[in-house]
């Protein structure tokens, strides 16, 4: 389908109506006061040309990619465990996978696995297809803001994407955002593009484009985002109510509904809606592929988290105060969070003390764009399970409104009316202080992802050993207790290796082992097999564990701040029985204080002892009986 249907012979685009729609609103006793919307000036340039702006996202996009440590768990056992069963035959299995319950789509892991099949024709290495897969990611992120921000610049101000690329760049929440192997952050990037479509009318309203990309970013990542496209569609029913336009809206609704159900197949180039035939339904057939039945993952998973009943859902998972995202956002954040909550009101007192827009889009449209941030935000603030990445769909928003909000306010300190106060000040002491403000948050951002990345980055170093020689061929099993949580997956273990669970202190439900069968149970049974002891509600199965004399590696950390406990003994200092093999050091929180915790304090005799950050260490041991 092209993206807006031939206007008919005598008939007026949405785009040519409510450019020349007149306002009306009512002003006290003096009668209604009408306002013609001014004819728009051709979109100028963008300051930086969109290339270079490509390769600074890149570049940051890269360095996370290969630095950012895995901050959730979920992103291991939900989605890097899947692709290294499909691309390399094992891979451990959560019950969100079992054909039971079906609330994980294949078609999201067959995409990165065919990612990573393609990166292991340049290295056999497991963790090399690891980062292959992590810098493909890199990549599409770039391209993605690089589209928004062009948008932006062309829609809004060349000043305002600028800034929408300063806070993308050096944001701690963004950085991680990035290369997060999640259905959120695939939702971020298709959020970015039906972002950039909505906002830009040249050549018509593109609604159809944008319902499109939020629409895949539901389907194939997650549901749940859809809800950001609501303040952009209500634009779009204003302004055709205004028009009366009815059919023109009807069409763009069921295009752009039509198009999110291709769900990355194609894109048809016929105009007639109803060439839409069943082999276009690509992730039904790849999960009905898997699973052996037919099953609709959105559905799923919107039915378990919101009609799951009190025994099942979220909640059971863990909850967090009604303030956890606000703290949360200010740290990933700092002050441009500030910033994207004031840009509602900023533009609002803008517009009622200045009846202007400082940008080339009237301030009820930047109230538009500046809404879904508020309404995502609300959202799941109301919920009780919390977590970080349900955010990630929302930051380009957040990003937009901190940009608006400081051009905003730029525009007014910029004045120079003799008449204002504000007027007065000289314009060399004016930029002084704005370049100092945003270079302290760059720095704030900096050291907020320099301070995560070198506390927690262990993880992600400590199996380098297994790969050697001595080992490399070695078939055994790599245990994991209390940092189970911390296992940056199966691709940072030989071939011959599997990683297995001891018990420890949490009593939930661990993750299984898919089903390695090979003869005589087709194509991928461990997709298809029920696993045993699976369940949805997060009770413990005993099944998931092992006992510790089976182990012939162990992962464990010591932290002299934390107590130690039967179910977790201190393994690291137990030297009879283990062997280290490498260890790195890991921030020790219970030790640190706060300003350690949040960001980098380096470790430098000049900073006084009382603010420097306390270690512990994470290591990879060897049992001792296994030495030769």
């Amino acid at each position: 389908m092209t993206a807006e249907r031939e206007q008919l012979p005598g008939s007026t685009s949405m785009s040519q109506a409510s450019a020349s729609a007149d306002i009306t609103r009512p002003t006290g006793g003096s009668g209604p006061k009408t306002y013609k919307k001014p004819k728009e000036k051709p979109p100028s340039p963008p300051a930086i040309p969109t290339i270079a702006i490509f390769y600074g996202f890149l570049v940051v996009n890269a360095l996370a990619a290969a630095l950012a440590p895995i901050q959730d768990c979920d992103e291991v056992f939900n989605y890097w465990e899947p692709t290294h069963y499909l691309n390399r035959g094992s891979g451990l299995q959560t019950w969100e996978y079992s054909p039971e319950y079906t609330i994980r789509s294949w078609l999201y892991i067959v995409i990165h696995a065919i990612i990573g099949k393609a990166g292991s024709m340049f290295s056999s290495r497991p963790s090399f297809e690891f980062y292959f897969i992590r810098l493909a990611l890199a990549a599409t992120c770039a391209a993605c803001e690089t589209r928004l921000c062009s948008a932006i610049c062309k829609t809004f101000n060349p000043r305002v994407g600028i800034m929408f690329a300063i806070v993308t760049v050096f944001s701690p929440g963004m950085f991680h955002a990035s290369v997060a192997y999640l259905p959120s952050s695939f939702s971020m990037y298709t959020t970015m593009l039906g972002m950039a479509a909505f906002m830009d009318w040249r050549g018509g309203l593109k609604t159809s484009v944008g319902m499109m990309w939020f629409g895949i970013g539901a389907f194939v990542g997650w549901p749940f985002s859809l809800a950001l496209m609501i303040p952009l569609l209500a634009e779009d029913l204003a302004l055709s109510s205004l028009t009366g336009d009815v059919s023109e809206i009807i069409y763009r609704l069921l295009d752009g509904i039509v198009r999110s159900l291709l769900a990355l197949v194609s894109i048809p180039h016929s105009e007639q809606i109803n060439t839409v035939n069943s082999s276009q339904v690509l992730q039904v057939a790849i999960d009905t592929f898997f699973y052996h039945k037919v099953t609709v993952v959105p559905w799923n998973i919107v039915y378990y988290n919101v009609f799951g009943g009190s025994s099942r859902g979220p909640e059971i998972f863990g909850t967090e105060p009604w303030d956890f995202y606000l703290r949360n956002l200010s740290l990933n954040f700092n002050v441009w969070f500030l910033l994207a909550l004031c840009a509602g009101p900023v533009l609002g007192l803008q517009f009622l003390l200045q009846g202007r827009s400082v940008t080339r889009q009237s301030p009820i449209r930047s109230m538009v764009f500046a809404a879904p941030f508020y309404l995502w935000l609300a959202i799941f603030s109301a919920q009780a399970h919390k977590e970080e990445r349900f955010m990630y769909p929302a930051y380009p928003f957040l990003a937009l409104n901190a940009a608006l909000t400081l051009h905003t306010v730029l525009a007014y300190i910029g004045s120079s009316d003799p008449t204002k106060i504000v007027g007065k000040i000289p314009a060399k002491l004016k930029l002084y202080v704005v370049g100092i403000f945003v270079i302290i948050a760059i720095d704030i951002g900096v050291a907020r992802t320099i301070g995560t990345y070198s506390a927690y980055k262990a993880p992600l170093e400590v199996y380098a050993r297994l790969h050697e020689a001595e080992f490399a061929d070695t078939e055994a099993n790599v245990c994991l207790g209390k940092e189970w949580y911390r296992f940056p997956s199966s691709y940072f273990l030989p071939k011959g290796m599997r990683a297995k669970f001891i018990k420890s202190e949490f009593d939930g439900l661990l993750p299984g082992q898919f089903n390695e069968a090979k003869i005589g149970f087709g194509f991928f049974p461990g997709t298809w097999l029920i696993p045993p002891g699976m369940n949805d509600q997060n009770i413990e199965d005993p099944g998931k564990h092992i006992d510790i004399e089976h182990c012939s590696f162990l992962v464990d950390s010591h932290f002299p701040g934390v107590q130690l406990s039967g179910l977790e003994p201190n393994y690291v200092e137990d030297a009879g029985a283990w062997e280290e093999i490498q260890c790195s050091r890991f921030l020790d929180s219970s030790r640190t204080p706060l300003l350690g915790r949040i960001f980098w304090v380096p470790d430098s005799e000049v900073i006084p002892s009382r603010f420097r950050r306390q270690w512990g260490r994470h290591c990879l041991l060897r049992r001792r009986s296994q030495m030769s």
